[in-house]
């Protein structure tokens, strides 16, 4: 067991363990277990960035390579790559940021401040620990890890009780539902190769035999589908509405993103480590599945998620929509695994996978940290009406807000956005999925509509009663800091192509 590939896993798990303490000792007060959530967080951020990463892991079967004394790395149960190191900076950072967002509900008493951070701290601990999964094992609990802490904090809000215990019961009813299809195609892939350590299945004897490639095949199509529903994919997208709009808003900002991302992780993992067996020989059954799964579940995403967005009134509803058709672009370039030939070219997919997500998670933390900004007060997002005027009276937060919609439409000055949609057509095209890439190109245009109605109720003259609510500092930083992201990644955006291709 390597003790320094699980310190940055470590801290948030003790991170969890100190707000449960801090919060024991110091009720009522609302301040320590918050101040110790935001260290911790912050504190496993730093611990990721500064342990280095390693292709041996730990709690590995103890096989050595040929020769050599070192672990194999298909053997172990947690690989705290480049790829960890990634995902584990940015849980922990959507972690601050919806710690930040929370401040203002915390500090008013809509809901309790330690079980709040609490549950907060779970859920990153379970994302560190999925970015470092080897086994499906490992994956499937960390992803568990991450979500059930969600099921709470959506219900968690007194001034909102009625509409989040509902939401609540969605995503949990969905979300058990999506699990038990994950752990059948799990079981399926494990009868047909022998082992669970998704790095190691190239090496399982069981997997050449012709009578388990059906077997294996369905297992992975059915984990894929599973795993569709944590990042919002459509046709398994109908509880992100109902469970955004009834959810507090700085929850519904970690469902969007830390919640989304873990899924993409899984998917990305599962892929990364199936599809080296997939191309053995000149069976490309593996490369074929995932591929039309994937492109399936891409080409609904975009296209649902843009059409029903169009008709949205309500600001996080319109918001979760959009997400789902986000949801669409993200898992785009995997679609194109069926033009594929040989595993190893699927690196540019992956990759293109991952640079999307990390644009989308900056943006959508923005686009949310608005909302909450411009309206401080409230348990809500308000509707697009309560938005009109606000970009005279609340000049700055209407623009950040402006300029995080603008990314996520993929337009000019928010290159980060339009580099994001570029990154995956470009992917797309290298393996011939003209198809695909068209189809993300026209959504993208239609898409424009959608992210032009909030914009334009901000700067509409009719509307809006006196000055808004003045904002507090903690949504401020949250807002400040994902608007710098932005601004940072539109000015280098190979910062976010370096960190990925580290992966490999």
């Amino acid at each position: 067991m390597n003790l320094q590939l699980m310190l940055p896993l470590l801290v948030a798990a003790g991170t969890a363990l100190a707000v449960l303490v801090v919060d024991l000792i110091t009720q009522p007060r609302w301040r320590w277990p918050v101040g110790v959530g935001l260290l911790g967080a912050l504190a496993t951020a730093v611990t990721a960035a500064v342990t280095v990463p390693r292709q041996i892991g730990t709690f590995c079967a103890g096989l050595a390579a040929p020769g050599s004394d070192a672990i194999m790395p298909v053997d172990c149960a947690l690989v705290f790559d480049s790829r960890a190191r990634l995902v584990s900076l940015l849980v922990a950072a959507l972690t601050v940021g919806a710690l930040l967002l929370y401040v203002p509900a915390l500090r008013r008493g809509d809901a309790p401040a330690g079980e709040t951070v609490f549950l907060f701290a779970c859920a990153m601990t379970g994302g560190v620990a999925l970015a470092a999964a080897g086994d499906l094992i490992t994956l499937i609990v960390a992803l568990e890890t991450l979500t059930i802490p969600l099921y709470a904090l959506v219900a968690l809000h007194r001034r909102r009780a009625g509409e989040a215990a509902a939401a609540a019961v969605t995503f949990f009813a969905n979300s058990v539902a999506a699990t038990a299809v994950t752990l059948l195609g799990a079981a399926l892939l494990y009868l047909a190769s022998g082992t669970v350590q998704l790095r190691g299945l190239v090496s399982a004897p069981l997997f050449a035999t012709g009578q388990w490639r059906p077997v294996a095949l369905t297992g992975l199509a059915l984990i894929l589908v599973g795993l569709g529903f944590k990042v919002a994919a459509a046709p398994l997208h109908a509880w992100a509405p109902a469970t955004y709009e009834g959810a507090p808003v700085p929850v519904a900002a970690f469902l969007s993103t830390a919640s989304k991302l873990g899924g993409v992780v899984a998917i990305l993992i599962v892929v990364d480590g199936v599809l080296v067996t997939g191309a053995a020989g000149d069976d490309r059954g593996m490369l074929i599945t995932a591929g039309i799964t994937l492109s399936v579940l891409a080409a609904l995403s975009m296209l649902v998620g843009t059409l029903v967005a169009l008709r949205q009134r309500r600001t996080v509803r319109l918001l979760a929509w959009s997400s789902i058709a986000q949801a669409g672009f993200i898992l785009a370039p995997l679609g194109g695994l069926t033009g594929l030939a040989l595993a190893g070219q699927a690196d540019g997919l992956l990759d293109a996978a991952l640079e999307y997500t990390v644009f989308f998670l900056v943006l959508e933390l923005a686009a949310f940290s608005a909302v909450v900004a411009l309206r401080p007060d409230e348990p809500d997002g308000g509707t697009l009406a309560d938005l009109r005027g606000l970009g005279r009276t609340a000049p700055w937060r209407s623009a950040a807000l402006t300029f995080a919609l603008v990314g996520l439409a993929g337009l000019p000055p928010m290159l980060a956005g339009l580099f994001a949609k570029i990154t995956v057509i470009q992917s797309l095209l290298r393996v011939d999925s003209y198809r695909l890439a068209l189809l993300v190109a026209l959504v993208s245009v239609i898409g424009l509509a959608v992210y032009w109605r909030p914009v334009s109720a901000l700067y509409r003259s009719t509307g809006g009663s006196g000055e808004p609510a003045r904002v507090p500092w903690a949504p401020a930083a949250a807002l400040g800091l994902a608007t710098a992201a932005g601004v940072l990644l539109t000015v280098d955006p190979q910062l976010v192509y370096a960190a990925v291709a580290a992966w490999h």
